[in-house]
């Protein structure tokens, strides 16, 4: 794969993987507290995360998962910051111990996931 479609990819898949989050905080706005709903979607999201992981990420080298978490954890960074901290404009904040824990994940499940695929790899 050359490099325009591994980024491609990489924008694309970390672009849906954040809007699913958006949308179902959207959805669960109205019926779950405000404070909990970080805590109820994180599960979701961290299996969403895997299964793109595990099913539509290849990468060849380690490094490169490297970088596909910290691309993602910054655009989940500027995404929430520009459509939720701005325009939104939450009346408690919005950066919370979920969110942290979020941008956490977002950036250490590619690293897992690689070095896991990449040990599978040599291990044949």
């Amino acid at each position: 794969m050359d490099k325009k479609k591994i980024f491609l990819n990489t924008v694309k898949w970390g672009f849906v993987l954040w809007l699913i989050g958006y949308v179902l905080g959207m959805a669960l706005f109205p019926i779950v507290p405000t404070d909990s709903i970080g805590w109820v979607i994180l599960p979701f999201g961290v299996a969403i995360t895997l299964w793109v992981l595990m099913k539509k990420i290849e990468r060849e080298k380690f490094q490169c998962y490297f970088g596909l978490g910290l691309v993602w954890t910054v655009m989940a960074i500027v995404l929430d910051y520009l459509f939720i901290v701005k325009l939104l404009q939450p009346v408690d904040g919005y950066y919370k111990p979920d969110v942290y824990f979020y941008y956490l994940l977002t950036f250490i499940l590619p690293i897992a996931v690689g070095w896991w695929k990449m040990k599978k790899v040599t291990q044949k």
